[in-house]
């Protein structure tokens, strides 16, 4: 079984992340979850999604009620003891999807201040697979700066852009092209969007 950090953090596009991680299931995977504490609002205001308790504990028990799912653990952003801040921690990767470009910083320069950041700090310390899907537009060039700095580094980065040659129907089929993507990157098979094959 392949395991994951996956985090969610305050951009929009809190829909990737959570068809990000529908996918990891179907997969077989383990998911190492942590939501920021802005993430969970904008989670709520863009889906109408509530998964948010009261404590951890409650709030783990929803989301694996959401995604049916008990292979997932969820830890909160300012938990700095969990496993996800220590390299023996064995994962294929992590993945922050989407990436506020505060998080993105904070990786950049090695802040570290949330576990989400500490988290992505193991993760490049340790050799692992990064990929980060900034949400902002337009790019300032510090934003710019940050994202060529990780790039230098290894970190895939993978804006949630997306592509109309196969035709979108709906808003699901252009949020699947990105998942999609994303799952290439993971080396993940899927049948979310239709491959290019020429005119």
């Amino acid at each position: 079984m392949k395991s994951f950090i996956v985090a969610i953090t305050g951009a929009s596009g809190c829909v990737y992340g959570l068809r990000v991680i529908e996918e990891l299931l179907k997969a077989k995977s383990k998911i190492y979850l942590i939501i920021s504490c802005p993430a969970f609002l904008i989670i709520k205001n863009e889906t109408g999604i509530t998964l948010r308790g009261k404590t951890a504990s409650e709030t783990e028990k929803k989301i694996q009620k959401y995604f049916s799912s008990r292979a997932i653990k969820y830890y909160s952003e300012d938990n700095l003891e969990a496993p996800p801040s220590s390299g023996s921690l064995i994962t294929e990767g992590m993945l922050i999807v989407p990436c506020s470009m505060k998080t993105l910083s904070g990786i950049a320069y090695g802040y570290a201040n949330t576990l989400i950041e500490r988290a992505a700090d193991v993760t490049l310390k340790e050799g692992r697979s990064l990929l980060l899907a900034p949400r902002e537009t337009p790019l300032s060039a510090i934003h710019l700066e940050s994202m060529l700095r990780l790039a230098r580094l290894g970190v895939r980065i993978l804006p949630p852009i997306p592509a109309f040659y196969h035709r979108p129907k709906n808003i699901n089929d252009i949020v699947d092209f990105v998942v999609g993507k994303i799952l290439d990157n993971l080396g993940i098979g899927h049948n979310l969007f239709k491959r290019w094959k020429g005119p």
